[in-house]
């Protein structure tokens, strides 16, 4: 399913909240609870919805791409198929947004679901299972992100990267699965199960070139009922347009 691109929701405002900056040193202490992802090959963003008839492959695919130890998967809920019969449960304006931007970043003037996106920079069908499996098995990602839990603080610490000029830290909370009776549209009657749900997405820093980055945050005001994960990823914007994903580490409780 493919729409047109709505110019004015293409504005897109990044609040930055810059918590440390500073060079990389160790942290002593011990890991509490929790499973880490770490130096992946690639980063997968599923963009999808639950009114979309295409979309149940691409969603199931996605499921079984998360459990990779070498690959992040993440799904956007988008809403702008909402108006054909059944309102995403999970969907957001801001998941529409990201995708418009990536759009507008290639130079594309349609949008479509089920859409996966790998590293920023490529994009294919959802169900397109051997163009996205070659695809992430040529990709890499050029920044370590370390990421550590401790005294009750998610630590990411970045080294400096000379090449990462317009680096921005993200930070993006989600649900791990959730199940949906969805009971109109195009999919009724379908019981889906959803992997990787992204709950949340906020830019919390910026990568210095010369002195890398160190960002704290507590674990508390991060995890609650509607998400039991975190990714912290470092994705460099262009002309104010999601550019390359550089790193990124995962942690999930």
């Amino acid at each position: 399913m493919s729409k047109p691109l709505n110019s004015n929701a293409m504005k897109i405002s990044h609040k930055l909240m810059v918590f440390v900056v500073c060079g990389f040193v160790a942290l002593a202490g011990p890991v509490v609870g929790g499973e880490f992802k770490t130096n992946p090959i690639a980063v997968v963003e599923l963009f999808t919805s639950q009114g979309c008839s295409s979309c149940p492959p691409a969603d199931e695919f996605l499921a079984e791409i998360q459990k990779r130890p070498n690959v992040l998967a993440l799904a956007y809920h988008v809403d702008y198929w909402d108006y054909i019969g059944w309102e995403d449960t999970l969907g957001s304006g801001a998941h529409s947004d990201l995708q418009r931007a990536y759009a507008q970043s290639w130079g594309k003037n349609r949008i479509y679901t089920p859409q996966m996106v790998i590293n920023g920079v490529a994009d294919y069908v959802g169900s397109d299972r051997e163009n996205i499996d070659a695809e992430i098995a040529r990709a890499t990602l050029p920044i370590f992100v370390d990421l550590t839990y401790h005294g009750g603080l998610l630590e990411a610490r970045i080294n400096p990267v000379q090449n990462a000029q317009g680096g921005v830290v993200y930070l993006v909370t989600f649900k791990n699965e959730v199940v949906v009776d969805i009971e109109r549209g195009e999919n009724r009657g379908k019981s889906i199960t959803y992997a990787q749900v992204v709950t949340s997405r906020r830019a919390v820093g910026v990568l210095d070139p010369e002195k890398g980055a160190h960002i704290q945050l507590p674990m508390s005001e991060l995890l609650d009922e509607q998400s039991d994960g975190v990714v912290v990823m470092v994705q460099q914007q262009i002309d104010g347009l999601p550019g390359p994903i550089l790193g990124a580490s995962l942690y999930q409780m």
